[in-house]
């Protein structure tokens, strides 16, 4: 179904081009980890994916899964780092962390750039708008039907989603972060984000002020409805540590122990049995 996203080629292509070196640096081995006893696992601090809490203790889907590896695997100490999204790619080639724990969707353009593990989990879309959804808005093929803008994440892959449901350019306002998604939305600078539907629900309970779209469409692309498979990203460089990761994530997926984090952060069942449904070969051939 990553097929219907191909457009994502040139504006992630251009982003990578500009933000990582002419070539990727040279990351370490598995056994140099294991070595030196401490592996770089990076967050976009997005929740419920892979986040840093208050106490500087790393969260999420992502990282709750790494350590139960990272453990199987004999690295016994993890250096968290919090980075923005549309700097995981280029942070991975640059050398700056070792792995990223982001549940970043497999898409084909990304599978240039790195490497994925096996999906750990799967999710669908969302929007978030204003209380009391004052511009009525319930699927991305609104912002095709009318002059609202929609906010969206730099680097995230409903830029695509939008623009093969024709959404025009000027009706995309890009941020940073999801932190700045709440107040891009009640400040009237977009009238919605679009963005996972997990993503979505969490930042509608940071605020009474916005909510989570009721009666939300997923987009529906050349007749196949959405959905998106999260993994662990490597460097290309790194393909003893990806195919390590990759092994022992499948041992675990296979335990209640995994089922249990993915419904802790609030994945559902059809989210879980989802996440099997598509290799990442698959998802990287389109």
């Amino acid at each position: 179904m990553n097929m219907i996203r191909s457009r994502l080629a040139l504006a992630l292509a251009a982003a990578v081009a500009i933000c990582a070196p002419l070539s990727a640096a040279q990351s370490a081995t598995l056994e140099e980890i294991k070595q030196r006893g401490q592996i770089r696992i990076a967050v976009a601090n997005e929740i419920p994916y892979g986040y840093v809490d208050m106490n500087g203790e790393a969260k999420g889907a992502g990282p709750d899964v790494a350590r139960e590896i990272m453990r199987q695997l004999g690295i016994n100490k993890i250096e968290w780092i919090t980075t923005s999204f549309s700097s995981l790619i280029p942070g991975l080639r640059a050398d700056h962390f070792d792995m990223v724990a982001a549940e970043m969707a497999v898409l084909p353009e990304r599978c240039k750039q790195v490497l994925f593990s096996e999906p750990n989990s799967s999710y669908g879309e969302g929007l978030l708008v204003a209380k009391g959804n004052p511009h009525d808005l319930h699927a991305y093929q609104d912002f095709a039907e009318s002059d609202q803008k929609v906010a969206i994440m730099a680097g995230a892959d409903q830029l695509e989603m939008l623009q093969a449901l024709n959404v025009p350019e000027e009706r995309m306002v890009t941020i940073s972060n999801n932190a700045d998604a709440i107040s891009t939305v009640t400040t009237g600078r977009a009238a919605a984000y679009a963005a996972t539907s997990l993503t979505v629900s969490e930042l509608a309970k940071q605020s009474d002020r916005v909510e989570a779209a009721a009666n939300f469409t997923d987009p529906v692309i050349n007749g196949e409805p959405v959905r998106s498979w999260g993994a662990f990203t490597f460097s290309q460089n790194s393909q003893d540590l990806r195919d390590a990761v990759s092994e022992e994530l499948m041992k675990f997926k296979q335990t209640e122990k995994w089922k249990e984090i993915l419904s802790q952060y609030g994945f559902s069942d059809t989210d879980a049995s989802e996440s099997t449904a598509r290799t990442t070969e698959q998802l990287c051939a389109g």
